[in-house]
């Protein structure tokens, strides 16, 4: 049998073992159990991660002696955290750092760089360069997951000032109108909602409030969401009208949001500009001229 052909069956055979072991350690759930499962989720459950799993165990069991410098402790921890992630969740990211650094050499060495007889440079520089994505891969994920949640922030946050200003006016305390958003089906399970339940429940332990408004900023690292607090805090201490002071914030970011919407719009026609020449122009220009190139070689062939 070619050594080809036993390569890809060996590698066919290994991740259809895989693919079945890991169906049955994390079977999915099915879409009535999920929407069981949302209708059932109450207000402290939205703060409640679910138990590692016996591969987030295996994860954090990796990554739990790596050492680390104070300052990427800090900037991991705080990039967990803006996820919506417990800080608690820092060796399971190492971990997952440590496995695709050793995974994806790993699968190029014994998959394709071992087999095939290529140059020996060639494939420690393919080793290494797998080696850094691998490390890398998992710091993307993070940075994306960070942003996606961040945006979402943003989105909720005038909507959020709207209700709160409603509740203000309709004399309700400061805190009592954060209850009533955070209670707010739409805002309930949202990252701002979280955020604002978890600001509650730090003022209720003891916390002071400016604190608690200023952590919130901080945990999500949104400049907005850190404005806001700045906002609250400063009237407060000036004892300016809350309602009027909320109105105003919520018109401004309002318009921010409406700025940066202009903005993306504005970018659409350069990002496009790569997709176009490179591969739409040039199937058109294939299926325009085709045929005339074609008729054209065939009447210089008769000559």
């Amino acid at each position: 049998m070619p050594l080809n052909v036993l390569i890809i069956l060996l590698f066919v055979g290994i991740a259809s073992v895989l693919f079945i072991v890991m169906y049955i350690l994390f079977p999915k759930k099915t879409e009535l159990e999920e929407r069981v499962k949302g209708l059932a989720k109450t207000e402290e459950w939205a703060f409640q991660e679910k138990a590692p799993s016996a591969w987030q165990i295996f994860l954090g069991w990796l990554g739990a002696n790596i050492p680390l410098r104070v300052q990427d402790y800090g900037k991991y921890r705080r990039m967990i955290i803006a996820a919506g992630m417990k800080g608690d969740r820092l060796p399971i990211f190492m971990g997952s750092k440590l496995f695709f650094t050793i995974l994806f050499p790993a699968a190029y060495l014994v998959f394709y760089g071992i087999p095939v007889e290529k140059d020996f440079t060639t494939k420690i520089v393919l080793t290494l360069i797998l080696a850094i994505l691998g490390y890398l891969l998992p710091t993307f994920w993070l940075q994306r997951k960070v942003k996606k949640r961040q945006l979402q922030i943003f989105h909720d946050l005038p909507d959020v000032l709207d209700l709160l200003t409603v509740c203000v006016e309709a004399g309700l305390s400061f805190d009592g109108g954060m209850v009533r958003v955070s209670e707010n089906a739409n805002f309930k399970t949202s990252p701002l909602g979280i955020e604002m339940t978890t600001a509650l429940q730090e003022t209720r332990a003891g916390k002071p409030r400016a604190e608690s408004l200023r952590d919130m900023g901080e945990r999500s690292m949104v400049d907005d969401l850190k404005a806001f607090a700045a906002m609250l805090i400063q009237t407060e201490k000036l004892g300016t009208s809350l309602a009027q002071a909320l109105r105003v914030h919520s018109d401004s970011l309002r318009t921010i949001r409406r700025q940066r919407a202009e903005e993306a719009a504005a970018k659409i026609a350069i990002k496009m500009l790569f997709p176009l020449v490179f591969f739409i122009f040039p199937a058109l220009l294939f299926v325009i001229l085709g045929p005339a190139v074609i008729r054209i070689v065939k009447m210089f062939g008769e000559f």
